[in-house]
């Protein structure tokens, strides 16, 4: 197993996408902690499930808007395992669809801090603990290339600006750290039954060349493979995941 002993984070690992991740990385040999925001029982499930498969689980509640947070999450991982290889960062959301003209600051500030500055304060907060072959894999989206849907302005720009951060700290941290990210279209997620129309969902769906949505576990094996070794020549990349929807 590629990552056997390896410590990941995942940030926003309770449900759906970040849920699959932390056991997609299990599953290869890693010990995983976890941090949930709300989803304290999917996220508890899943440390039972990566105890299930012999390794090593930890979930934490965490605010990673909050400065407090990301530091009690960071020692929080350190005290429990004692080093961190790999973050992957899928904290975030839309909050809600309101058109720009519509907006207040408190929601642009919001959403910029769900995706973005929650981003910043980890990844920050990660690096001085992370080791020469270590990994980051930041969670981007299509929204962050195209603008998004209806109402999600602001949340696209947020992912774009993941996107650009990737290519950053690639530069950054390299040679000794990678930093990839993942730019997931339409998956099967609480996400999209909460902000997104049936109708819209069929549509988008059935314009891929896959003809149809995605799982949360096909996002997590294009995480695992950026998180690896296995992608040892692969650093500042943005991965579609979109079943043929967008090609960049």
């Amino acid at each position: 197993m590629s990552m056997q002993g390896k410590v990941a984070i995942v940030a926003g690992g309770g449900r759906d996408i970040g849920r699959a991740c932390a056991l997609e990385l299990a599953k290869h040999g890693a010990n995983v902690f976890i941090t949930y925001h709300s989803s304290s029982a999917t996220a508890l499930s899943a440390v039972a499930e990566i105890e299930r498969l012999g390794q090593q689980a930890f979930a934490i509640q965490a605010d990673l808007t909050s400065q407090a947070d990301v530091d009690k999450t960071i020692s929080a991982t350190l005290d429990t395992f004692g080093s961190i290889d790999t973050l992957v960062h899928v904290s975030g959301g839309l909050v809600g669809r309101v058109r720009v003209e519509e907006m207040t600051l408190a929601h642009y500030n919001t959403v910029m801090n769900l995706n973005m500055t929650s981003l910043f304060m980890m990844t920050q907060a990660c690096i001085p603990h992370l080791q020469a072959g270590s990994s980051i894999v930041t969670f981007a989206s299509q929204a962050g290339r195209d603008g998004g849907g209806p109402g999600a302005a602001i949340y696209a720009t947020s992912k774009g600006a993941v996107m650009t951060y990737t290519r950053a700290l690639a530069k950054e941290l390299g040679p000794d750290i990678r930093v990839n990210s993942v730019c997931p279209g339409m998956i099967s997620t609480g996400f999209h039954d909460t902000f997104t129309q049936d109708t819209v969902r069929k549509n988008v769906a059935g314009a891929t060349a896959l003809k149809r949505e995605g799982s949360s576990e096909e996002v997590a094996k294009v995480v695992y493979f950026l998180a690896s070794d296995e992608s040892s020549f692969m650093t500042g990349n943005n991965v579609d995941v979109n079943g043929g929807l967008l090609f960049s």
